[in-house]
């Protein structure tokens, strides 16, 4: 990954944190936002949010996740069945 795509990832987080009314914090191990109790992860790539990749950011303790590309509808419904207390954000709307 280039300097390019790690600024252009920067700069992503640093908006959607201001879009959801919080402070960006990002690097490794911590969320890319926080807003109160809240801890988001900013996921903007071309592939979507599959399971396992949402049950480790819930193990993390991230309770909202914003995808450019969505979920993938396993991801959908392990968080309907297991974590309906996490909030999925896909294209400014919940999912």
């Amino acid at each position: 990954m280039g300097k390019k795509e790690i600024n252009r990832g920067i700069s992503a987080e640093k908006q959607k944190a201001k879009e959801h009314g919080g402070t960006h914090q990002g690097g490794p191990g911590k969320p890319d936002y926080t807003r109160g109790d809240v801890k988001g992860e900013v996921k903007t790539r071309e592939t979507k949010v599959t399971k396992p990749e949402l049950q480790k950011l819930v193990q993390k303790g991230v309770t909202e996740v914003d995808s450019k590309s969505g979920f993938t509808k396993p991801a959908v419904e392990y968080r309907d069945r297991y974590r309906p207390d996490v909030k999925l954000i896909s294209k400014k709307k919940k999912v």
